[in-house]
């Protein structure tokens, strides 16, 4: 399957459009857009080609959403779209490819069928271990602090932040993160050329660096009001999601409910009981759809198990004994100063005590090891190694399995 053809389908086929998810999922990206130039000279060949794949009603469905494909086709050429994000500094994630999070296959005929990304992390690391923090726009100072505690408090033990860049809690739980000096995914609804909303371009700028900016629509494309709803089922499938504010109706909820379809945990913060800018959590929790949360430390256990502890000098400090075995105490010692969050040579020297050619080398043991890898010039923990310290076929609230065998020259 070509990258083009599903750079393509994101240009020809609005978000969480389902007639395109169930076409490409049947005909793969390539057939599908082989079967919208058959279906564009003749809707009855078309038809006939699709017969016994689905339910007539379905087949009736795509045979007629081919129609506003088709509107898009000259608009939807891959080499454009890849020249228009060159120009703004963005890239093509596409399904199956090394950056894509595979958290969002969970959508099925809804998930998108590339990304547009900025920024200097790796989505599918961002997704890979990740607290959604969402709430109101119109959001009080009570929300805001909450928002950036949990926030600060998750990036701070190795867990990626992701929101919507908006004003309010999306903003408040972007700032928590940085910080923390942790890593923040801001989910857009529009063309990720275009930072919005003009007012949180600052703060979006220092999320680029961070972290990274992403959209499903390419670099161009407005953000339109239905946009930021269907934005919000990519945000719901963090490991969990958390509503610090919301009123009845709004945008966040939309979310959690998202989350909640993608059995992923859901947390509410309560408010006061008077506050019209909480009762949205309080229905959450009356509900049953949400558990009540009331700081980073209930968030963090929400998201999934705690496996390492941050030290004081940064340096992260296992809970058990489970995980990767070392040959020698230097890899030991900068698999340690990694911990959860990617750092350079340099800084791993620092923390570990060791010198660069020290560092080098044991790096260079972990990397083929599997236990590490290099993102950019810095080096992070491999999700094999994440893996390991969990314990295999351990359930989450199990304690690891050790093996009691004596190691002799193991660190």
């Amino acid at each position: 399957m070509s990258a083009d053809a599903w750079i393509e389908w994101s240009a020809l086929a609005e978000p969480a459009d389902e007639a395109a998810g169930w076409l490409v999922g049947a005909l793969g990206p390539d057939g599908a857009r082989q079967w919208l130039d058959v279906a564009a000279a003749d809707v009855v060949t078309a038809t006939v080609m699709l017969a016994g794949a689905a339910p007539e009603k379905t087949i009736d469905e795509v045979v007629r959403a081919s129609e506003r494909w088709a509107r898009r086709r000259e608009a939807a050429e891959a080499s454009a779209l890849r020249a228009r994000a060159e120009q703004c500094g963005a890239r093509a994630v596409v399904r199956g490819g090394p950056e894509w999070p595979t958290a969002l296959d969970a959508l099925g005929e809804r998930a998108p069928f590339a990304l547009w990304a900025r920024g200097a992390s790796s989505i599918a690391s961002l997704y890979e271990r990740s607290v959604a923090v969402v709430g109101a726009r119109s959001s009080t100072s009570y929300g805001d602090l909450v928002a950036s505690d949990i926030a600060a408090h998750a990036a701070d033990r190795g867990w990626s932040v992701i929101s919507g860049g908006a004003y309010g809690i999306d903003a408040a739980a972007h700032r928590g993160a940085l910080v923390a000096g942790g890593l923040t995914l801001a989910v857009m609804a529009g063309g990720v050329d275009r930072l919005y909303p003009a007012g949180n371009e600052d703060l979006l700028t220092r999320v680029l660096d961070q972290g990274a900016v992403v959209s499903e629509v390419p670099p161009g494309w407005a953000p339109h009001r239905s946009r930021f709803l269907t934005r919000n089922r990519l945000i719901a499938c963090a490991d969990a999601t958390v509503v610090v504010e919301a009123a009845l109706r709004s945008g966040a909820l939309s979310t959690a409910n998202r989350a909640a379809e993608l059995a992923r945990p859901v947390g509410a913060v309560p408010g006061p009981v008077t506050s019209a800018a909480s009762a949205g959590c309080h229905t959450l929790i009356r509900d049953g759809l949400a558990v009540l949360v009331t700081g980073g430390a209930d968030v963090v256990e929400l998201a999934g198990p705690i496996e390492v502890v941050a030290a004081v000098d940064g340096s992260a400090q296992p809970e058990s004994e489970s995980g990767p075995e070392f040959d020698r105490p230097e890899d030991r010692a900068v698999f340690d100063a990694i911990g959860h969050r990617a750092k350079d040579i340099e800084a791993l020297a620092a923390t570990s005590g060791l010198t660069v050619a020290e560092v080098r080398a044991a790096l260079g043991r972990l990397e083929l090891a599997g236990t590490v890898v290099r993102d950019a010039q810095r080096w992070r923990r491999s999700r094999a190694s994440k893996r390991a310290r969990r314990g295999a076929g351990e359930g989450p609230g199990e304690a690891p399995k050790r093996d009691k065998t004596p190691q002799k020259g193991r660190y």
